[in-house]
């Protein structure tokens, strides 16, 4: 048989006819490993099990996230709570926002307490919003010393 010939056989794919198509057997076939069939019945009789979660109201995420942030101990839990934190669709208070900024100086990270701000005004709708926060922010900002971006790198604002 021909070089061409044979090349014209295989891009035919396998004929029924000559070879058998050998079924591929599954891993624990193989390796020889029983492995018990499930009952045919146990989609259809599956009971969903739902969570009982109730919507949690904006006054119990500040006081929840407030307790949360008085408790860290570290610079990993005080950047997953604000992880947390920013995760949903709606700005922390001032409240939360002080309790995040008194951990980020209780763990000595001021790099987290300046992203704490940069957090905020991604988070705000408007500028006088992100301004709002600012102000209301500013004795605290004062007292610990924690500079914004814009302050550091103003041709980046």
């Amino acid at each position: 048989m021909s070089a061409a010939s044979m090349l014209r056989v295989a891009l035919r794919g396998p004929s029924s006819t000559l070879f058998r198509a050998a079924r591929p057997q599954p891993i624990a076939a193989r390796a020889g490993l029983f492995v018990p069939a499930a009952p045919s019945n146990s989609f259809s009789t599956t009971i969903r099990v739902r969570s009982e979660h109730q919507e949690e109201t904006f006054e119990e995420f500040t006081a929840r996230y407030e307790k949360e942030f008085d408790a860290v101990e570290d610079v990993f839990e005080l950047q997953r709570n604000l992880n947390n934190a920013f995760a949903y669709d709606l700005v922390p208070s001032v409240a939360v926002i002080t309790a995040a900024l008194k951990a980020a100086r209780r763990v000595n990270d001021l790099p987290t307490a300046i992203r704490i701000f940069e957090g905020i005004k991604s988070k705000v709708e408007n500028k006088g919003q992100y301004q709002q926060y600012l102000d209301e922010l500013k004795p605290l900002r004062e007292e610990l010393g924690i500079p914004l971006k814009e302050e550091i790198y103003p041709e980046s604002a």
